[in-house]
């Protein structure tokens, strides 16, 4: 009679699950995230961002668990005075005072333009989100951004109607919008000149 001999190949499986739990580590540090000092500009963006009891966004997960709980709410495409473009390193979701602000700023901006439109280019994002961006972008935030804690959107100032084209006129009746809510208290706007943006934080009035 023949004798088989059988060999099970234990260091693969051994190996397998190694490199299988290096590709679920974090892309990021958050030990040196958190040493990042934010600028006295951006600082109060951060402040209020922290007063809405949302944790730092590190990844899907944890945008899921806020949904469920309600205390995210969808942004849809379009709405009156605004249109999201295609999101590719954030997502749209906001806490409800965010959203309400959004759609007022949009409903506002409509009104003083006559039924003009401008482009918001980022909403949400997690901490994955930022690694992802950061590999396309270099000026992406290193430190913690007030877009991780789901009260803060991106507008383009060169794109109107859909457009991606500088328009002066819509540029300075979108920063009149702005500025109209954050002397009333309700949001913290920051100029980016390397993003063509108009960072906004809402505050928790």
């Amino acid at each position: 009679m023949k004798k088989y001999l059988f060999i099970i190949p234990i260091v693969f499986s051994h190996s397998f699950y190694s490199q299988k739990s290096i590709k679920s580590l974090p892309c990021y540090d958050l030990t040196e995230v958190l040493k990042v000092e934010p600028t006295a500009l951006y600082k109060p963006h951060l402040d209020a961002s922290r007063s809405f009891n949302v944790n730092i966004l590190k990844n899907t997960s944890q945008v899921q668990k806020y949904i469920n709980k309600g205390k995210f709410h969808t942004v849809k495409k379009s709405g009156k005075g605004f249109k999201v473009q295609k999101l590719d390193y954030s997502r749209a979701y906001l806490v409800s005072k965010a959203k309400s602000i959004l759609e007022k700023i949009g409903s506002k901006f409509s009104k003083e333009t006559k039924g003009h439109t401008f482009t918001v280019s980022s909403i949400t994002r997690t901490l994955e989100d930022q690694c992802r961006l950061r590999k396309v972008n270099s000026n992406a935030s290193l430190g913690i951004s007030s877009h991780n804690y789901g009260n803060s959107f991106d507008i383009s100032y060169v794109r109107f109607n859909g457009v991606l084209k500088n328009n002066p006129k819509m540029e300075v009746a979108l920063e009149k919008v702005l500025k109209y809510y954050a002397d009333a208290g309700k949001i913290f706007y920051i100029k980016e000149r390397q993003q063509s943006c108009f960072h906004v934080t809402v505050r928790n009035y």
